[in-house]
């Protein structure tokens, strides 16, 4: 890399903030990052944290089993609201998991050097948002033991087939393709760091695991060739995931006949509305992180304004698509669309609504301000606001047009029950019991990749930066 590379033009009067502290070098970065996970060791906090969040994923495991035990009738669900906390979840939880793979794969194919410090952990984020969010549709199918009926497969009897007709469906093919995808992607990335891990550890059982995982990386011009190219290409098969897992995701809604969903502009709504999510998200969880464990160095400044401009503009677009939706439905002088606009607005979930307006709309109309997206706290508070706005969209979306049909006879009102509370909140405990687990067993943050954004990187580490 010659010497106009991202570091110093980073620095430079038109970008002004930097996206590594000075005064590193190949061997500050392995060791600070890897310190973490070799030489902090466990710490109090961590240990009160970890606890904190399994108690809440036991929460969780009772949930289900009771669940298991008892039937989908623990939850709130009725004849009119068909569908509740288990499908609001599922599309709020996959919204969460696309911010990773564009941080990962879109902004690596257009060169944006400042993911570099989060990719990483934003593509960990990922799978534990799609872990949990698998869970819900399996759950919601009553017996969740025959989930197996949702793949083909070889089936003899010729009694059960895939209803590939079934927007569920659609959900297991995209979600499963976008796990695995993010999943590979992922540890294809971690694979020159876990060689580096390998070197730097001291017990023999750490040299053994890293090692292994590590695929007998040696840091060869061959090797990095091979590992640039496989990247490049994962990077390239995940971008249209990122399109294509949430418009199928909206196609649940959007081929169906219900006033408020049956909309043709729902996918790219989707799709703005799970970045816009994902990245609340990654700032929810990085700033504290960023806090812990000192690593201002790395997660700077610049880092945290590109990803509250990311949150303003899709904000934006997500509150352009609210006025659509209440334009259409009075543009289209169709009774049903008029009635369901002003149910949302003026029915018995009114307060949920204007929850969501202020969460989503009005919230993120601070980050105009610099001050405040270079604020980490502030972007905290605006990031959590995204989030429990997000939760609320969906559950109006799903509730609020299901709870009235088209014969005023068979209206009703939904509430999620005990039991739906405890598996929602148990899912944030099993996302936070993984989190937790990464942060203390590999480096959250790439080092090798940290180390080509150094003054005179030629575009892959020294070859003693691993053992440094």
């Amino acid at each position: 890399m010659s010497e106009s590379n991202t570091f110093e033009h980073s620095q430079s009067p038109t970008s002004r903030l930097p996206i590594i502290g000075p005064g590193h070098t190949y061997a500050s970065i392995n060791e600070k990052i890897s310190a973490i996970v070799l030489l902090r060791g466990t710490t109090f906090g961590w240990l009160v944290g970890f606890g904190i969040a399994f108690m809440i994923f036991m929460m969780m495991l009772g949930s289900i089993s009771y669940l298991l035990y008892k039937g989908v009738g623990v939850w709130g669900i009725n004849n009119r609201v068909g569908w509740g906390f288990d499908i609001i979840n599922f599309v709020w939880w996959i919204g969460i998991g696309h911010a990773g793979t564009l941080i990962s794969a879109i902004l690596l194919l257009l060169h944006q050097k400042w993911r570099t410090s989060i990719n990483r952990f934003a593509e960990a984020m990922t799978l534990f948002a799609v872990a949990c969010a698998a869970l819900f549709p399996v759950l919601h199918l009553g017996r969740p033991w025959y989930a197996y009926f949702l793949f083909p497969y070889p089936n003899t009897m010729g009694m059960y087939f895939p209803q590939f007709r079934s927007p569920l469906e659609w959900d297991v093919f995209a979600v499963s393709t976008y796990a695995s995808v993010s999943l590979v992607f992922w540890y294809v990335g971690l694979i020159p760091d876990l060689a580096t891990m390998r070197d730097r550890a001291r017990s023999w059982f750490a040299k053994t695991v890293y090692g292994f995982f590590s695929l007998g990386w040696r840091g060869s011009a061959r090797h990095w060739h091979r590992y640039e190219s496989i990247y490049l290409l994962l990077a390239g098969l995940s971008t249209p995931l990122v399109l294509s897992v949430h418009t199928i995701v909206s196609f649940d809604f959007a081929v169906s006949i219900i006033p408020g969903w049956h909309a043709t502009f729902f996918p790219p709504y989707f799709v703005a509305g799970a970045i816009y999510a994902g990245f609340a998200m990654v700032l929810t969880l990085a700033i504290p992180v960023r806090w812990v464990y000192g690593l201002e160095d790395f997660i700077t400044d610049k880092h945290l304004e590109n990803m509250g401009l990311i949150t303003l503009v899709t904000g934006n677009m997500v509150g352009y698509a609210y006025i659509m939706e209440l334009f259409y439905g009075w543009y289209s002088a169709n009774e049903y669309e008029q009635f369901m606009v002003h149910n949302r607005v003026f029915g018995p979930y009114w307060a949920l609504y204007v929850g969501l307006i202020v969460c989503n709309i009005i919230a993120p109309q601070f980050l105009w301000s610099k001050r405040i997206r270079r604020n980490a706290w502030w972007l905290f508070a605006i990031s959590m606001f995204v989030s429990v706005g997000m939760w609320l969209e969906r559950y109006v979306i799903i509730v609020v047009s299901l709870h009235r049909t088209f014969l005023p006879s068979g209206w009703g009102t939904y509430a999620g029950t005990f039991w739906d509370w405890t598996l929602y909140i148990g899912t944030m405990g099993f996302f936070l019991t993984l989190l937790f687990l990464f942060i203390r067993l590999l480096p959250m943050i790439s080092m090798s990749e940290m180390q080509m954004l150094l003054p005179g990187a030629t575009g892959v580490p020294e070859k003693g930066a691993a053992k440094s």
